[in-house]
C-alpha cells in the first residue's frame, strides 16, 4: 500500500523529549531502512562510521553534521549524503528532526 507523506506529516509523526533523542523506524528492509529522529537542542551522536551510505533530510531545525572532520550546517529542507566508512557525527543546534535513509 502506498501513502503520500508530506513534510507536515513527518514533523507531526514524532515528538521532542527534553534532553533526549527519539527515533521512529518508518521502513526496515534487507536493503536499507528509513528512520525519523527528533533531537532536543544540543543532543548529539558521537562520531562513528557505518559501512553503508546514508542520506539525511532535515525535516525541522538545524544540525551541525561532521563528515570526515568537515562541519556542515544542515537546515530544514536540506539534504546531505554521508558516504560509507567515513567518520561522521552530529549535534542539534536547536530542536531538530531528521529523516535518515540507510542504503545497504
Amino acid at each position: 500500500m502506498s501513502e503520500l507523506i508530506n513534510k507536515e506529516l513527518l514533523v507531526d509523526a514524532i515528538n521532542y523529549q527534553n534532553g533526549s533523542i527519539v527515533s521512529k523506524q518508518i521502513i526496515k528492509k534487507p536493503n536499507g531502512n528509513i528512520t525519523l529522529f527528533a533531537f532536543d537542542k544540543d543532543e548529539s551522536l558521537t562520531e562513528h562510521t557505518s559501512p553503508y551510505e546514508a542520506v539525511v533530510y532535515m525535516v525541522d531545525g538545524e544540525m551541525e553534521i561532521k563528515i570526515g572532520g568537515n562541519p556542515y550546517n544542515v537546515k530544514a529542507g536540506e539534504i546531505i549524503v554521508m558516504p560509507p566508512n567515513v567518520p561522521h557525527g552530529l549535534k542539534a543546534a536547536i530542536k531538530s528532526k531528521m529523516l535518515l535513509t540507510m542504503i545497504k
